[in-house]
């Protein structure tokens, strides 16, 4: 289901990040938050995300992917119903330390994880339609 988009981070990076995370989500779907992608430990000197990203819960480069709400590792994309456009919440995070949390992990237990550990965070928001 969809293939990721090129992501870049832009920006002056902190010398003390050592990982960068990403949580993409969906607020729009009635009842909860839906979770597309979940990846974290991404170098800190990264400054993309290509498309076409595996659905492998460790990557080439280290960086380990999370569970998403389909329940799968890795990217899902955008799949709404007709109507209305839904938008999609990519956030990114740097982080002060690689996290000691193992592939597969969740939207929550990220956040858990990275708690007290982000030194800056970013938010792009894009709309998709059918």
């Amino acid at each position: 289901m969809g293939r990721t988009a090129p992501l870049h981070f832009h920006g002056k990076g902190s010398r003390t990040t050592r990982s960068i995370a990403l949580i993409l989500d969906d607020p729009d779907v009635p009842g909860k938050t839906w979770v597309h992608w979940v990846i974290y430990n991404i170098h800190a000197n990264s400054r993309a995300l290509l498309p076409g990203v595996p659905k492998n819960k460790t990557l080439d480069d280290g960086s380990l992917q999370g569970k998403n709400d389909f329940g799968r590792i890795g990217y899902n994309g955008p799949c709404p119903p007709p109507g209305k456009p839904h938008r999609y919440f990519f956030n990114v995070y740097a982080l002060e330390t690689t996290l000691s949390l193992k592939s597969g992990a969740t939207k929550s237990q990220l956040e858990v994880a990275m708690s007290g550990h982000i030194l800056a965070q970013g938010e792009i928001v894009g709309k998709y339609g059918r």
